[in-house]
């Protein structure tokens, strides 16, 4: 690379200085007020005992404060752990894992030593060749979080290339890669993002409405909110363009009711991982989940069912797990796949297949069958161990209103009955009062 992609960002928003860059729920910020906030960052990291290569946790969200503390820290060349307030909780978990010297508390503008001493094998080449890193965690919801290393420049190279100008909703986390993704596509093209306060249907429709937002990238569990809540009737959608959701299985019911709701606004199935980027993709339709995907610098294949992806992006590993990649540089993503030609559909992941006497039941295709019982808001089903059958299908539902248990398993029997194979049916239902998905709008798949 013969000039930093970082340079490059710098020099758009030079060009952009009066254009609105961010509106966050207290403030319009200008692409001069944005390089003048990481300026700002420039001198306090000049000020302080950080040295280029160190590892550092940024502890923030998206806007001024955060937004720029994460450029100034990848130009000087740090690790950057990410840490969104959905994850404040992990803060010693990510500091621990990621051998961090520094934590950057951007709300307070505070910088201190974090008390490790930033030695990690994997750290060595982004020090050797004078290179950014960005560490992404999972969410840890089925045991320790994995710490994915990625060089920065290789995963914002892709960046450089200019698209289009779209007025996005940044609904996306900031330390979620679909979340870093929205920020530095929306930058890199010099637009605005406008970042919410709170990410309940009705405030997400009142800033689409009030700003005339054009993309709204989100999770298929939250789409399902956006048409249950009625908050799409209420509010002037007129400006929306396209919807990407991504991250979690979409059904076909929740697909058709949204085109039909929305039906001039486009939707695209987005995939990525924290470990390879986001990979380009083209729905076959808007009510389809099959998807084309793939592109420059992004190959995929299908082995034993399985998906893997080979991509330019992809991380240089895990800080605290065994390597992903096959002996020939693939990642197994552990995603089970059928495809039609150049289509893939996505059927789950490897490990939420509930094994049922030799039998094997796709959660994702249980729950686009249940949540087409108008009283169900939300479903998740998942497997429990059976003494005989090696394992039993349960499923956790939130309803609309109230209704006895009997009724329910009645309803959802009658409802799945000649429709799937007799041992995909629920043996257990469980009524729920809270949400089944995460902060990260990710599905809860256990008991």
């Amino acid at each position: 690379m013969s000039d930093s992609i970082l340079n490059v960002f710098n020099d758009r928003f030079i060009d952009a200085d009066k254009k609105i860059a961010l509106i966050t729920p207290d403030e319009n910020l200008t692409y001069l007020d944005l390089r003048r906030a990481i300026s700002d960052w420039d001198k306090e990291l000049a000020d302080s005992r950080l040295k280029p290569g160190d590892v550092v946790l940024l502890k923030g969200d998206f806007g001024r404060e955060g937004i720029a503390a994460l450029f100034a820290l990848l130009k000087f060349k740090a690790i950057v752990i990410m840490l969104a307030p959905t994850s404040y909780e992990k803060e010693s978990e990510f500091t621990r894992i990621g051998a961090a010297q520094w934590s950057v508390n951007t709300p307070e503008r505070l910088i201190k030593p974090a008390g490790y001493d930033g030695q990690h094998r994997l750290y060595d080449e982004l020090r050797a060749n004078h290179q950014p890193g960005i560490v992404l965690f999972s969410s840890g919801s089925t045991g320790v979080s994995k710490g994915t290393l990625h060089n920065a420049e290789k995963l914002l190279e892709k960046f450089r290339s200019p698209g289009k100008d779209f007025r996005t909703l940044a609904f996306l986390l900031f330390d979620h890669i679909a979340g870093l993704d929205t920020l530095f596509y929306s930058l890199s093209n010099t637009s605005t993002l406008i970042l919410p306060g709170q990410r309940s249907p009705e405030k997400i429709c009142e800033l689409i409405e009030a700003h005339r937002v054009e993309v709204l990238p989100t999770a298929p569990s939250f789409l399902n909110l956006l048409l249950l809540s009625g908050a799409l009737q209420r509010h002037d959608l007129s400006s929306l363009k396209i919807i990407t959701y991504g991250s979690e299985m979409m059904s076909e019911p929740i697909l058709k009711r949204l085109t039909e709701a929305l039906p001039d606004v486009r939707l695209i199935q987005k995939y990525g991982t924290s470990e390879t980027g986001a990979l380009p993709s083209q729905s076959r339709s808007d009510t389809s989940t099959w998807v084309k995907l793939g592109g420059a610098g992004f190959a995929w294949r299908e082995r034993d069912g399985l998906f893997e992806i080979q991509a330019k992006t992809a991380m240089i590993g895990y800080l605290n797990a065994p390597s992903p990649f096959t002996e020939d540089g693939w990642f197994k993503t552990g995603d089970r796949i059928e495809t039609d030609g150049e289509y893939i559909r996505f059927l789950g992941r490897d490990s939420d297949i509930i094994n049922v006497g030799g039998q094997k039941v796709y959660p994702a295709e249980v729950e686009a069958m249940i949540i087409e019982i108008p009283e169900i808001l939300e479903v998740s089903v998942f497997g429990e161990p059976h003494a005989i059958m090696g394992a039993a299908v349960v499923a956790k539902i939130r309803t609309e209103t109230e209704i006895a248990p009997a009724a329910l398993r009645q309803k959802v029997r009658a409802h799945l009955s000649g429709r799937v194979e007799p041992y995909k049916i629920p043996q257990k239902l469980r009524i729920e009062e809270g949400p089944l998905t995460t902060e990260r709008f990710k599905q809860i798949r256990r008991s």
